[in-house]
C-alpha cells in the first residue's frame, strides 16, 4: 500500500480552519471541497490515460484522454458526499457510485446499509472518499467491498487519518493495489474513537446534527 500525506502550506492552512470549532457549516463545506480538489491532484497521479492525436492551430501532436472504462468515484455516506464535488470537478467524466456505511459507536464496527455500484468493477480505477480515517473500520470495509466487486486499483482520499487507521488498512489490503492520500496524519484516537486533535464529527459539521 502506498501512503501519501500532503505536505503543502495551502492544505495545512485550510485544514487549520476546518479544525476550528467556530467554523460554520457553510465555510466547512466550501473548504472541504477546496481541500479535496487539492488532494485529488496527488490521488489521480496514476490515473489511466490513452494516447490520442490532436491538431493544434500550429501542427499535429499527441495528447491523452482518460481511458475506458471510466474511473468511478465512491463517496462513503454520509460525510463522503461533502467531498464529492471537489473530486468530480477534477474528474468530470468519472462515474459516481455510493456506499452507505454506519459505525456502531460502542464496538466501532461498520455496517453497510446501502450501495449503488456496478456489479462488476473489473479494470475500473476506484476512488473512495471519506473525510476521516479514524479506526479504519469503515474505509477498510468499503475497500473490501470494492475488491469483492472485482476492483483491482483503489485510491482512498481522506482529509485526516490516524496511525491506527493506516495500520488497519495496511492489514486488510496486503499486497493489493491501494493508495491512501491524506491531508494530514494526526496523533491518535481517543477512547471514543475520535481523531485527536481532529476536527470533530465531519458529518455533523458538514450538514448539522439529525
Amino acid at each position: 500500500m502506498r501512503v501519501h500525506v500532503a505536505d503543502h502550506p495551502l492544505i495545512t492552512a485550510k485544514l487549520s480552519v476546518l479544525r476550528d470549532e467556530r467554523t460554520s457549516s457553510p465555510l466547512f463545506r466550501q473548504l472541504t471541497e477546496e481541500l479535496v480538489t487539492l488532494l485529488a491532484y496527488e490521488a489521480t497521479r496514476n490515473v489511466k490515460v490513452t494516447p490520442i492525436e490532436i491538431k493544434t492551430p500550429v501542427t499535429t501532436t499527441t495528447g491523452v484522454k482518460l481511458s475506458e472504462p471510466r474511473p468511478i468515484v465512491v463517496p462513503i455516506l454520509r460525510a463522503g458526499l461533502g467531498m464529492l464535488e471537489g473530486l468530480v470537478k477534477l474528474l468530470p467524466t468519472a462515474e459516481v457510485g455510493f456506499l452507505g456505511m454506519v459505525r456502531d459507536e460502542t464496538t466501532f464496527e461498520p455496517t453497510t446499509y446501502a450501495e449503488r455500484l456496478p456489479d462488476d468493477l473489473s479494470d475500473r480505477q476506484c476512488f473512495a472518499i471519506d473525510p476521516m480515517l479514524a479506526t479504519g473500520g469503515s474505509l477498510a470495509a468499503a475497500i473490501q467491498f470494492l475488491f469483492d466487486r472485482g476492483a483491482e486499483d483503489v485510491t482512498a482520499i481522506c482529509l485526516l487519518g490516524t496511525p491506527e487507521g493506516v495500520a488497519a488498512i495496511e492489514q486488510l489490503v496486503g499486497d493489493r493495489n491501494v493508495t491512501l492520500v491524506l491531508g494530514a496524519l494526526d496523533e491518535r484516537l481517543n477512547e471514543k474513537g475520535y481523531i485527536v486533535p481532529g476536527l470533530g464529527d465531519a458529518g455533523d459539521r458538514l450538514y448539522g446534527t439529525v
